[in-house]
């Protein structure tokens, strides 16, 4: 027995020692911000104390020790302490039990406090004269004993006083060690507790994987944080059915990324499937897209952060990719993170001293029988002063994620519209420009006064500055997106359907959505052939576009066939290599007056845009 209860204690030591640490090293600030919250802490505040004996000698005996610290409330039996329990749970902060009772004894006790959540926080310490009975009590939950008859009162106290503290500590942990709206390890715990995993699996082969969702803030600002909240909710459902089959563990790291660490896995993709199974509906939603990185180090060549520092990397790579869900770090992913960081830094700069360059695809109208310049559409690049030329593709995803990228739209907006002035101005004539709105930007609830003011500014008709919106910012049927568009249209500005064809458009939607002109995916045009399945489908949306009494705009016009094709179908705006690639602003307007028969002096050429003429081999 002696040598069972040195176990015990030394267990119990230990425990007080892993508290100790965890409230000295991880949670510190926590614990400071929280204990006010959690017990009304102040210099003047008394603690409750129960004490719990069918002896009235015995509760005289206690409450005159304890009333010198505490608040004491008294019962006389185990059905009286249920029933005390119940009316001061929220203020008790100890219970001194008594196991020899008649009717409900103190182990009946023990064993509903035990049963009840509300209960189960608060410390029991037992009272007894029977060494057994001291360790059964231990077993069933209690946190310490007193043996009877009662040691000197400055004893009593103390293990009174060290079995409150350590309860506070433990119970202040638990608040804090789980994230309130996924139920997964705060951050914090998770890289404590993952120190002792390794300690603990120091053979096991294992995987950090970072989970991260594309763009998630575009999610909440769509259809608001409530939806938000339901997703983060159902992935972390998903990690717990992967943690009941591997040995792990997981946190929610940030508002839209969790960490999981689990021995080594096989197939990422079934993985990455068994995450997703819980949110199929909501997969539907576009913008509703999860990606995994992960870092396989069977031996543990790594710190444990560094681990998930390159499962991150690896989780960025993904950022555009359509297709892939999931990346397994490699080496050269870590230029790619300091590359698009040194992006992001640069990007207020780049506004500022207008790095950013714009380009104009130009749209000819082939209802005649010589194609000419109806529009143009504007395009970006950057011209970096380190990387030089950077793609489109490199850092629109990037801004689209980080929040930036209606910044660059109206930054874009802003300077087509001030194009379209100078065409005017230099040239003598109109080339309308239209420009992307993403279904963020239809969200602004600014959205019309800037347009309206951005062509006030320059002096131009509303009908010479038109509006691309995505299929797919409809197609949410979003009430509050039509009305939008609808005060753009009653502005006089015309709105085309970008991407007609990618998105999920019923027909009757198409009746009910505001538009000026359909414009027909890429896809359609991209392997377009006489009795090809696409050739089929691009006769069927003219015959929309028809109905409709709106244009149809076909983008991706390579080759002479297409054009043909696109032509005699009836498609009357056509817009691609076969006819130019993005160009310079200058180079536009110099092509648009030759077309008008304007002669134009050499001297009205914009040295600056001709040394960046290759910009456009970056849109191929």
């Amino acid at each position: 027995m002696d040598e069972f209860m040195d176990g015990l204690w030394d267990d119990v030591g230990s425990m007080d020692s892993m508290i100790d640490g965890l409230v000295d090293d991880v949670i510190d600030s926590v614990i400071e911000g929280m204990v006010d919250d959690l017990y009304n802490y102040d210099p003047g505040y008394r603690r409750t104390v129960m004490v719990v004996d069918d002896e009235e000698t015995s509760r005289a005996m206690l409450g005159n020790i304890l009333d010198q610290e505490y608040d004491v409330i008294y019962a006389q039996d185990g059905r009286d302490a249920l029933y005390q329990i119940g009316l001061h749970k929220e203020r008790l902060s100890l219970i001194l039990l008594d196991l020899m009772m008649p009717d409900l004894d103190g182990f009946g006790v023990l064993n509903a406090l035990r049963a009840n959540e509300d209960f189960r926080r608060i410390p029991v310490i037992v009272l007894t004269a029977e060494k057994e009975a001291e360790v059964r009590s231990l077993q069933q939950g209690a946190v310490d004993f007193l043996a009877k008859p009662f040691d000197l009162p400055e004893i009593i106290l103390a293990r009174v006083r060290r079995s409150i503290e350590l309860a506070e500590d433990t119970n202040i942990i638990k608040a804090t060690e789980n994230d309130s709206l996924t139920g997964l390890y705060t951050r914090e715990f998770f890289f404590e507790y993952g120190h002792r995993f390794d300690y603990r699996h120091p053979a096991m082969q294992t995987d950090a994987i970072v989970l991260n969702f594309n763009r998630f803030h575009m999610i909440n600002e769509l259809y608001g944080r409530n939806f938000g909240d339901q997703i983060l909710f159902r992935i972390a459902d998903g990690i717990r059915d992967v943690l009941m089959e591997k040995e792990g563990l997981a946190c929610r790291y940030d508002a839209d990324t969790y960490y999981l660490y689990i021995e080594h896995c096989e197939d990422y993709q079934a993985l990455m499937d068994r995450i997703n199974a819980g949110m199929s509906d909501l997969l539907q939603v576009p913008e509703v897209r999860l990606r995994m990185g992960v870092f396989s180090d069977n031996f543990r060549s790594d710190t444990f952060e560094g681990r998930f520092d390159k499962a991150l990397q690896a989780c960025n790579s993904l950022r555009r990719k359509r297709i892939s869900s999931f990346a397994v770090y490699t080496n050269d992913m870590h230029e790619h993170e300091l590359f698009w960081a040194k992006l992001l830094e640069d990007f207020e700069l780049a506004i500022e001293d207008k790095q950013f360059k714009v380009l104009y695809q130009p749209k000819y109208d082939i209802t005649g029988e010589k194609p000419v310049i109806s529009s143009a559409e504007a395009l970006i690049s950057w011209v970096h002063p380190e990387f030089g030329r950077v793609s489109p593709g490199e850092f629109i995803p990037l801004f689209e994620e980080n929040g930036l990228i209606q910044r660059l739209d109206h930054y874009v907006w802003s300077e087509a519209a001030a194009q379209v002035r100078q065409w005017k101005d230099a040239y003598g004539v109109t080339v309308p420009v239209s420009v992307n709105v993403s279904r963020v930007d239809v969200y602004d609830p600014h959205i019309v006064e800037f347009f309206t003011e951005v062509v006030e500014k320059n002096e131009l008709d509303p009908q010479e500055y038109r509006l691309e919106v995505t299929e797919s910012a409809y197609t949410d049927n979003s009430q509050q997106i039509i009305e939008v568009v609808e005060r753009l249209r009653a502005k006089g500005f015309k709105v085309e359907m970008d991407d007609f064809g990618s998105g999920y458009s019923s027909l009757n939607m198409l009746t009910l959505m505001p538009l000026d002109a359909l414009k027909l995916d890429m896809i359609f045009v991209r392997n377009l052939t006489a009795d090809s399945k696409e050739m089929r489908m691009v006769k069927l949306v003219i015959e929309i576009a028809d109905f409709l009494g709106v244009p149809v705009i076909a983008e991706g016009v390579e080759n002479e066939e297409q054009y043909h094709l696109l032509k005699d179908a009836g498609c009357q705006i056509v817009q691609g290599y076969y006819f130019s690639r993005p160009i310079l602003p200058d180079e536009l307007g110099r092509l648009a007056a030759k077309e008008q028969g304007i002669e134009i002096k050499t001297d009205e050429i914009n040295i600056e845009d001709l040394e960046l003429k290759d910009i456009e081999a970056l849109f191929i």
